[in-house]
C-alpha cells in the first residue's frame, strides 16, 4: 500500500497532519494507495518554497527555462509505458488511451512550450515626435507574476496538469499544483521526474488533497498571484468569487454539455465514426465530448440504428488490456451519479436505446473487475431540450439523440444551455459550415471532425463554460505581467 507523498521544496514529505485518503483503482473497486490529506500548513509550505525560489527562476534565461521543459518532455516519453499503466490503473480509463493521448500529449505540453517560448516577445511601437513632444519609442515588456497555482481535474490527469504548469513555468514562474484527490499518481511520478532533471527546488510543488480543503486553501493565498483552473463550473464560481476579492487573475475552464449537429449532407461513414468516439472516449469523462446529438430528420432513424448498433459493440473490460475501447469511470461516486442521470431520463420521458445500466463483467480476467464502476454506453431518445438531463453535464457515457428540421432549429437546440465549451458541425456544404459556426455559442468549433487540436490555437469557453483562453500565447501572456515602457529618444 504505497503512500503517495507531497512534492515540496525539491522533496517528498507527508502531510502535516499525518492524515491520508484512501486512492481506489476504479476497475478494480479497492484501495491501491494513499493520497496525503493536506490542510492549510502544507499549502502554506508549498507556497513558501515557491516564494523563495521564484527570483532565481525568474532570472533565468528563456533558453535554459526551454532546456528544462525539453528535459521534462524527453523524460515523460522515456517513461511512457510506466505513466500510460499507471495513469489507466488510477483513472479506469483504458491503457491504449492514456498511452496514444493522455501521456504523449503531456510531454508534448512542455515541448511545446518550450518552443512557443523562444518565439514570445513584445511588441514595439515608435511615436512620431510632435511639437509638444519628443520622439518616443514604446515596448512591451512581459514578466513573471511570481507564485501562481495550477488546479487540474481527475478526468486528463497528467495532461491538464501539465497544461498549465509548461506555460507557467515556461513563463518565469514558480508553481504550487494541485492535481485531483481522485487521480494523484501520475502527478506524484512528475515530481520525480522534475527531480531527474534537477529542476531547482521550489519551482515546481505538488500538494495533494481535497479541494474545499487544500484547493481552497492554495486558491485563496495571498502571495499565490494567479489561478488556472479546470473543473466543475460549481467549483470555478467560488474560485472566481475568491480571486474577484483579492485582484487575482484567475482562468476558468469548466463544464461543457456540447452539441454535436449532424446534417444530411455529412460524410455520413465519418460522422458515425467521430460520433461513437466524441459519446463514448474515456468513458464520456472529457469536457469536449458531444453528449447532445441532433441529427436532420431525413438521416435520423438510419444514424440512430447505426449509432446504436456502434455503442452496442463497444468492448468494456480490464484497462490495462491493450483492446478495451471502454474502462471503469473514475470513481463509485462518480458512477452512481452517472446512473442517476439514466434513471432521471426515463422519468422525463425519454427511452433507452441501449446501455442504460451497470457493466457487469463477471468472471472476465479472473473476476478481478467484478467491483469495477464500469457503465454500458448508453443511448437516449425522445425527450425535450429543456429537460434536466439535456441541460446539466453528466460526464458520463450517456449521450441524448433528437431529429432536427431546419438549420434554424438546430443552432436554436445547439444554444439552448448555459453552458458554451464545444460544439461539432457535420456537413459538407462550406457555407452553411461557416455560417452554423458563427451562430453556435461555443469557444471551440470543430467542422467535420472532433478533438483535432492545434496548440498555438485560443482554447476555452463561453457561458459558465469558462472565463479565459488557454493556448499558445495566450497561456503564456496569462502567466505574465505585461508593462509598457515609454522612451523618449533624445540626441
Amino acid at each position: 500500500m504505497e503512500q503517495i507523498k507531497n512534492y515540496i521544496n525539491g522533496e517528498f514529505v507527508g502531510p502535516n497532519s499525518q492524515r491520508y485518503l484512501d486512492n481506489y483503482a476504479p476497475a478494480y473497486g479497492k484501495v491501491y494507495s494513499k493520497v496525503p490529506d493536506s490542510d492549510k500548513i502544507d499549502v502554506e509550505n508549498a507556497v513558501a518554497a515557491a516564494k523563495r525560489a521564484a527570483p532565481a527562476w525568474a532570472a533565468v534565461s528563456y533558453l535554459k527555462r526551454a532546456d528544462y521543459l525539453r528535459s521534462l518532455s524527453k523524460k515523460i516519453l522515456e517513461r511512457l509505458d510506466e505513466l500510460a499503466k499507471a495513469e489507466a490503473h488510477d483513472n479506469g480509463k483504458p491503457y491504449s488511451l492514456a498511452r496514444n493521448l493522455d501521456i504523449p500529449r503531456s510531454a508534448t505540453n512542455f515541448s511545446f512550450f518550450a518552443d512557443t517560448l523562444t518565439h514570445f516577445h513584445g511588441e514595439s511601437f515608435l511615436t512620431d515626435a510632435t511639437t509638444a513632444r519628443p520622439a518616443a519609442l514604446n515596448k512591451t515588456d512581459h514578466t513573471p507574476l511570481g507564485v501562481v497555482a495550477c488546479i487540474s481535474p481527475w478526468n486528463l490527469p497528467l495532461y491538464l496538469l501539465t497544461w498549465k504548469i509548461a506555460p507557467a513555468l515556461a513563463a518565469g514562474n514558480t508553481v504550487v499544483a494541485k492535481p485531483s484527490e481522485l487521480t494523484p499518481y501520475t502527478a506524484f511520478l512528475l515530481g520525480k521526474i522534475a527531480n531527474e532533471i534537477g529542476l531547482p527546488p521550489g519551482v515546481l510543488n505538488i500538494v495533494h488533497g481535497q479541494g474545499p480543503v487544500a484547493g481552497h486553501e492554495l486558491a485563496s493565498h495571498r502571495d499565490v498571484r494567479a489561478v488556472s483552473f479546470t473543473g466543475s463550473t460549481a467549483t470555478g464560481q467560488k474560485i472566481a468569487q475568491v480571486a474577484a476579492s483579492q485582484f487575482k487573475r484567475v482562468s476558468l475552464e469548466m463544464g461543457g454539455k456540447n452539441p454535436n449537429i449532424i446534417f444530411a449532407d455529412c460524410d455520413f461513414d465519418k460522422a458515425l465514426e467521430m460520433t461513437v468516439k466524441s459519446s463514448f472516449d474515456n468513458q464520456g469523462q472529457i469536457c469536449l465530448c458531444g453528449s447532445r446529438i441532433y441529427v436532420e430528420r431525413k438521416i435520423y432513424v438510419r444514424f440512430r440504428d447505426a449509432l446504436v448498433e456502434r455503442a452496442k459493440k463497444l468492448k468494456i473490460g480490464d484497462p490495462q488490456d491493450p483492446t478495451t475501447e471502454q474502462g471503469a469511470v473514475v470513481s463509485e461516486a462518480h458512477m452512481k451519479k452517472v446512473l442517476s442521470y439514466i434513471e432521471l431520463a426515463k422519468t422525463e420521458g425519454g427511452k433507452v436505446l441501449c446501455g442504460g445500466a451497470r457493466a457487469d463483467l463477471g468472471d472476465t480476467n479472473g473476476g478481478a473487475n467484478r467491483d469495477g464502476y464500469f457503465i454500458l454506453p448508453t443511448v437516449i431518445e425522445g425527450l425535450n431540450w429543456s429537460c434536466r438531463t439535456n441541460q446539466e453535464e453528466i460526464f458520463g457515457a450517456v449521450v441524448t439523440i433528437e431529429p432536427f428540421d431546419t438549420e434554424a432549429d438546430a443552432i436554436e437546440l445547439a444554444n439552448s444551455t448555459r453552458y458554451g465549451l464545444s460544439a461539432s458541425i457535420w456537413t459538407l456544404d462550406a457555407e452553411r459550415a461557416q455560417r452554423v459556426s458563427r451562430e453556435i455559442e461555443a469557444g471551440v468549433v470543430w467542422v467535420n471532425t472532433w478533438m483535432l487540436r492545434d496548440l498555438r490555437t485560443p482554447f476555452g469557453g463561453v457561458k459558465d463554460s469558462g472565463m479565459g483562453r488557454e493556448g499558445g500565447v495566450e497561456s503564456l501572456k496569462f502567466f505574465s505581467e505585461v508593462k509598457n515602457i515609454c522612451m523618449a529618444v533624445t540626441k
